[in-house]
């Protein structure tokens, strides 16, 4: 659409008075967390066309999948038909769950994630309940009638002289193949060893849960893509993505921490996690890639993969691991370290894996209280795509 027709458009859609009791009383989910609502003056109604990242107040139509919502602090309140919420805009894809996609009007959807995601639901795993369905009241305004939107309230560049720490990389093969665990593991063992980690989400839709693992798991600096002004990473431009994500590096950075641990969601045949694995961001900062899989062949052909990029992948953990017996048979077809959740915790495993001289070493400080490790991991793979559709 031109400029000029969106200007056109802009000035036929119907702008209301916001009544601020209603925003008061609704839900604010994680996905917003950044934008201030206090700039909130009006709603834009049809004939608006939502775009990624703006932000809606929206009353819960019926209760499907999603009977909660998580909030800006982390906790997930229940919801009920009436209850009124405040999410974004947002593409999503999510095998186990839902695919999402931002309509091209305001008539009801579905809050297709937890976190707070608006979309049509395209697609869903047959063992889903349908999606929660939602009634947009309108996109929240300024007083100029410019929609509040997720982009608007992006962290601020950064300029530091401080030398880039090394970074580590998880990433895997799919979803439920353990990255954020594996992750979670890298930073206790990290912080174990004395270390001030910065840990950081570069992909995935938002959520409150990997971020806060990882911060029951030591580190001191945590961030996601939300935070550079993404409700989600799907179907995002490569090119915006590599710079969000070097944002997102970039403010760690600045905050001086002795290295980085950053996840990639979903898998390597995603088109976004493929073309931010193959950045000259990722090529040349990463210091190391821990990759999980879910089985034997997973990971034999996803390390294998990540090798022909030139990425110096330094050992495979993930759901596999949790079996002897496809440990053993992942052994015979690699000669990466194949290495558990528990040794990547272990300050001692995890130093005599790490290549020498990267950082100096510390004093060894005890380990944190164990945490029980889920049973179920929030990550999203995504493999409609293959990586040549990004060239």
């Amino acid at each position: 659409m031109s400029i000029a027709n969106q200007q056109a458009l802009m000035e036929t859609v119907m702008k209301v008075k916001l009544n601020k009791d209603q925003l008061n009383t609704a839900k604010v989910s994680f996905a917003c967390r950044r934008v201030n609502l206090q700039q909130a003056a009006s709603l834009l109604r049809e004939p608006y066309a939502p775009a990624v990242g703006d932000v809606v107040l929206a009353s819960i139509e019926e209760l499907g999948h999603h009977r909660r919502v998580e909030l800006v602090d982390g906790r997930r309140a229940f919801i009920a038909p009436g209850d009124l919420v405040v999410l974004a805009y947002g593409n999503r894809y999510a095998p186990d769950q839902f695919e999402g996609l931002v309509p091209d009007n305001l008539a009801n959807c579905a809050m297709v994630a937890a976190g707070g995601m608006a979309a049509m639901a395209t697609a869903q795993h047959d063992r889903m309940r349908d999606a929660t369905q939602i009634k947009p009241l309108g996109v929240l305004a300024d007083e100029n009638g410019r929609a509040l939107n997720l982009s608007e309230y992006s962290l601020p560049k950064v300029r530091s002289d401080k030398p880039w720490p090394p970074i580590f990389v998880a990433c895997g093969t799919s979803m439920n193949s353990g990255k954020t665990h594996t992750a979670c593991s890298l930073v206790r063992g990290l912080t174990a060893m004395g270390c001030n980690v910065g840990a950081v989400k570069l992909t995935g839709t938002g959520a409150g849960g990997d971020l806060w693992r990882m911060r029951d798991s030591g580190a001191r600096h945590i961030l996601d893509f939300t935070d550079a002004g993404m409700p989600s990473t799907y179907l995002v431009h490569p090119q915006t993505l590599i710079e969000r994500s070097q944002l997102l590096l970039e403010t760690l950075v600045a905050k001086g921490v002795d290295v980085i641990v950053a996840e990639i969601a979903d898998g390597v045949s995603h088109p976004e996690t493929c073309a931010l694995l193959q950045s000259q961001l990722i090529r040349s900062k990463a210091d190391g890639v821990f990759f999980a899989a879910v089985d034997a062949l997973g990971g034999y052909a996803g390390s294998n993969w990540l090798q022909e990029q030139k990425l110096p992948v330094l050992g495979i953990s993930g759901t596999v691991t949790r079996s002897p017996l496809a440990i053993r048979e992942l052994k015979t077809l690699v000669s990466i370290d194949v290495i558990t959740a528990d040794e990547l915790a272990s300050p001692v495993d995890l130093q005599a894996l790490l290549p020498r001289g990267l950082f100096k070493p510390r004093a060894v400080a005890p380990l944190p209280a164990a945490v029980t490790p889920p049973t179920k991991f929030m990550l999203m793979p995504h493999a409609g795509q293959t990586c040549d559709q990004w060239a």
